[in-house]
């Protein structure tokens, strides 16, 4: 209950648990006395009357490592009870194969351990590609091909993974802005495009832990041939792929990079008087491309799904922001008659850039919680 309520009060927890307050008042000496909680004041309220307690984290209690490893970058976090961080190391990669990211996360993972001794019970690891059942990684983008994550900490108590998608969702549902959704799909665009739906605060990871490969669904130009081998796939057809070729330029070395770059520019560019419709800069006009391309696919997948929220991580936060009338037009374009009167929102995603490595820390958590009983 604290995990999920950071904050809450004891009176609270024992409401909402259907405890009484004798019981709960047991109960939290009995988890004070096992460092998993403390009573500690709650924040400042500005009105008279008795301070409010509320139940906090023991400042000895465990803690878990959340990792996250993109396309470009990795970083590792400790993280306590309800989501909070603490230490974190991180550092950039592009373009290195995977045993030279591996030593590096490892070393940042030693690190942490031997700065925090025995509480850090539990790793919890985001990665960009597919994740099998037994931790192997497959990550077209960079090249990782049955990359075995267990190899990042082989001695963890407790070692969970998951796609970087998957897990922004899973964060996205239980602490952003699908917290009240039913079925929510949550889209990540890094290099490529990747998601899941959440039903019922659950993502749904198939039978091989590949569901959400929603970039490789064929929305996108047939004649352009994707890394995976497949022609046409959606994600090469929003992402920093596709606007350097519309505009010209080199396969980008960092996809991620490069796209932010140009959206950047085109968002300055829509502060001027905008030029009539036939003299619009590459850029805008790029931007706008992918902007409907990425509109058209999620109202293909609201068809199919019948989601009733859709967040935007990676660079679908950028183009929603920079772009968003390019995005919804498509978006309603695309829908069937029974969508279009009341369309699913699509919002950006609360958590920004941290949702893998939040949803990593959740499911650390989740795993390590029924271990302190």
């Amino acid at each position: 209950m604290v995990h999920r309520n950071p904050g809450v009060t004891r009176a609270d927890a024992a409401r909402l648990l259907g405890i009484g307050t004798g019981a709960a008042t047991e109960l939290v000496t009995k988890l004070s006395r096992a460092a998993l909680l403390v009573q500690g004041p709650a924040a400042p309220s500005g009105t008279r009357g008795r301070p409010t307690t509320v139940l906090l984290p023991h400042p000895e209690g465990p803690l878990v490592l959340a990792v996250a490893i993109t396309h470009e970058t990795w970083r590792v976090e400790v993280v306590e009870l309800g989501g909070a961080g603490h230490a974190s190391l991180e550092g950039r990669h592009a373009g290195a194969a995977w045993p030279e990211v591996r030593a590096a996360v490892r070393a940042s993972i030693e690190e942490l351990r031997l700065r925090y001794g025995r509480r850090l019970r539990a790793v919890g690891v985001s990665a960009p590609g597919t994740v099998s059942r037994d931790l192997r990684l497959d990550a077209v983008g960079p090249g990782w091909h049955d990359a075995d994550l267990t190899t990042l900490c082989p001695d963890a108590e407790v070692f969970v993974a998951g796609n970087d998608a998957t897990l922004a969702a899973t964060a996205e549902s239980r602490r952003g802005a699908a917290v009240d959704a039913a079925v929510a799909l949550h889209l990540r665009i890094e290099a490529g495009l990747g998601g899941a739906v959440v039903e019922d605060g659950r993502p749904v990871i198939g039978a091989r832990g590949a569901a959400g490969e929603f970039g490789h669904m064929p929305f996108g130009d047939p004649s352009v041939r994707c890394p995976c081998g497949a022609r046409g796939c959606w994600g090469i057809a929003v992402d920093g792929h596709e606007l350097a070729r519309l505009l010209g330029d080199p396969p980008p070395v960092d996809p991620l990079t490069y796209a932010r770059r140009i959206i950047t520019a085109a968002a300055q560019l829509n502060h001027h008087t905008p030029p009539p419709e036939g003299a619009l800069p590459p850029v805008t006009l790029a931007v706008r491309a992918v902007a409907a391309n990425l509109g058209r696919g999620i109202a293909g997948l609201v068809n199919g799904l019948d989601a009733d929220l859709v967040t935007l991580g990676g660079l679908g936060t950028d183009l929603l922001a920079t772009v968003p009338d390019e995005i919804h037009a498509a978006y309603r374009d695309g829908l069937m008659s029974i969508h279009r009167e009341s369309p699913p929102p699509i919002l950006p995603a609360a958590l920004g850039d941290s949702g893998p490595i939040a949803g990593a820390a959740e499911e650390a958590w989740a795993a390590l919680l029924p271990r302190l009983a």
